[in-house]
């Protein structure tokens, strides 16, 4: 795994924010122009305020987890998105010479980090326990997957795999569940069962077309913007190929546990339905996938330690991952998909 670059504290974060401050002045900002950091997770998000253009996000890459043509890969997709199946995302603001993901170099150390800048959305984000905007969610994913199934990708289009090996094979791209916060021998015990379960249904479940594709990888409430009524989906930079049902287990991240997950899943495949079919035998698998969403974000919080929710979750995330790992494996340990 590539060592997280930005969850190891502030001096990583100047060396970013002057790499934004001069990705700004590239993409021709006015002088004057302000960065805010918003949040850091994979990357580090910040707010731009220009007093000619107005409002901006620019978003500066961490180093090592995706090519350039990967992150231009991303950029298709949603402009494809955009333009061909009325799911709305952040319009890309190129430089003035056109380029839209601009290398900058920090001219302290040396480093060089990709920057993309994206049209600032006004809204707000979701509740994670609003039954109405999750069937929104599920219509809008069902629209992506449709498109994912029908899209002519461009020839150079890349992307990487959230299939099992990508998530806790040799070289997890998250780290090893394993290391996750608090993991000790008894715990280690029960995800392990569940690790070897997740494998083996997956494998018996399939990666045909049908079943895999192109996915965002992060459909959490938290990557919806809804603006009197209008419901925009922000934050591809996770999007590759998995099975398509694993959105469906990144909409409850973080709080898969929680009593009224449930119900949200029931809003999500109504309104799913209102786009899309969905098998029998796919909607048979929905748990598996929330608790391989689930086991990966335990590794996430392990080798994130220094990003706030990873800090907040912690030790108990990875307590309330064993009860349900208890409750699925009573539920689907030994029988196999069809």
């Amino acid at each position: 795994m590539q060592p997280h670059d930005l969850s190891v504290g502030g001096d990583v974060l100047d060396r970013v924010t002057r790499c934004a401050r001069q990705a700004v002045s590239r993409y021709g900002c006015h002088p004057a122009a302000t960065v805010t950091l918003l949040n850091v997770s994979e990357n580090a998000t910040y707010l731009v305020e220009d007093p000619d253009q107005g409002l901006s996000v620019l978003r500066a890459h961490r180093l090592g987890y995706h090519t350039g043509l990967e992150i231009e890969s991303e950029l298709a997709w949603m402009d494809a998105l955009r333009a061909e199946a009325g799911v709305r995302t952040p319009r890309v603001l190129p430089a003035p010479d056109g380029r839209r993901v601009m290398s900058v170099t920090d001219p302290a150390s040396g480093e060089r980090r990709d920057c993309v800048r994206f049209e600032y959305l006004p809204g707000s984000e979701p509740a994670d326990s609003d039954l109405t905007h999750f069937a929104e969610l599920g219509e809008i994913t069902a629209r992506m997957h449709t498109h994912a199934k029908h899209w002519a990708q461009p020839a150079w289009f890349t992307r990487f795999q959230w299939d099992y090996d990508a998530a806790f094979g040799a070289a997890p791209r998250w780290g090893r569940w394993q290391d996750g916060i608090g993991v000790g021998p008894a715990e280690r015990a029960v995800l392990g069962r569940l690790d070897a379960t997740l494998k083996a249904r997956l494998a018996a479940y399939g990666s045909g077309q049908e079943r895999y594709g192109l996915v965002h990888a992060d459909t959490r409430l938290a990557n919806l913007i809804v603006d009197d009524g209008t419901v925009s989906v922000i934050d591809f930079d996770d999007s590759g190929f998995s099975w398509f049902l694993y959105d469906v287990g990144t909409a409850v991240s973080f709080f898969e546990h929680e009593p009224h997950v449930p119900a949200l899943i029931d809003s999500w495949l109504s309104g799913y339905r209102r786009a899309a079919q969905l098998p029998a035998a796919d909607e048979a698998e929905i748990w598996t996938f929330i608790l391989f969403r689930r086991l990966l974000l335990v590794a996430w919080i392990g080798s994130h330690t220094a990003v706030d929710i990873a800090r907040e979750l912690g030790a108990g995330y990875t307590r309330q991952s064993c009860d349900l790992a208890e409750a699925y494996l009573s539920r689907y340990g030994v029988n196999q998909p069809s």
